[in-house]
C-alpha cells in the first residue's frame, strides 16, 4: 500500500513535470513563431528593396517597372503578430503607395512636380520600412555582407536608391 507521503511526493513530482513541460512547450512555440516572423520579414525586406529600385528608376529616369506585393500580402499575419504597431504602420505605408504608383504610371498628363512629389514620398516610405526591417531581421554581420554578391553597378544603383541626395 502506498503511504500518503509517497502519494503527495509523486503528485508533486508529476505537477512539477507537467509545468516544466508546459514552459518548455511555450518557449519552443514562441521561438518558432519569432523565427517564422523573422523569415517573413526577410522576404518582405527583399521585396521592398526591389520595389525601391523600381521607384528610384521611375523617379530618376521616368521608366516605370512593376511593383510587387505578393510576399507582403502572404506574410502579413506573421509580421502583424511580431512587429510593434508603429513599425507595422511604416511597412503598410510603403505598400499603400502602390495605388498612387499605378496611377502615375498610367496618367502621362500629370504635372512633373506632382509626379516627383508622389514618387519621392513613396521612395521615402520604402526607405523607412527597409531601415526598420533591416535592423530586425538581420544580424550586424549579415547586414555587412548583404551586397557581397552584387556587382559594382548593382551596388551603385542600390546606394543611389537608398541615399537622400537623389531625387
Amino acid at each position: 500500500m502506498v503511504s500518503v507521503q509517497q502519494l503527495l511526493t509523486g503528485m508533486t513530482g508529476a505537477l512539477v513535470g507537467v509545468i516544466g513541460w508546459l514552459f518548455v512547450g511555450i518557449y519552443i512555440q514562441r521561438r518558432d513563431a519569432r523565427r517564422r516572423a523573422r523569415n517573413a520579414g526577410r522576404a518582405v525586406y527583399f521585396e521592398l528593396g526591389a520595389n525601391l529600385l523600381a521607384i528610384f528608376t521611375a523617379l530618376e529616369y521616368g521608366m516605370f517597372g512593376p511593383l510587387s506585393r505578393a510576399s507582403y500580402d502572404q506574410l502579413l499575419p506573421e509580421l502583424a503578430t511580431w512587429l510593434p504597431a508603429d513599425e507595422l504602420q511604416a511597412l503598410a505605408l510603403a505598400y499603400l503607395g502602390q495605388g498612387a504608383y499605378a496611377q502615375i504610371t498610367e496618367q502621362q498628363d500629370l504635372p512633373v512636380d506632382a509626379r516627383r512629389m508622389s514618387l519621392g514620398a513613396l521612395r521615402d516610405a520604402h526607405r523607412v520600412a527597409l531601415d526598420l526591417l533591416r535592423k530586425r531581421v538581420f544580424s550586424p554581420q549579415e547586414i555587412d555582407s548583404l551586397n557581397r554578391y552584387a556587382s559594382p553597378r548593382q551596388e551603385q544603383l542600390i546606394e543611389a536608391a537608398s541615399t537622400e541626395h537623389h531625387g
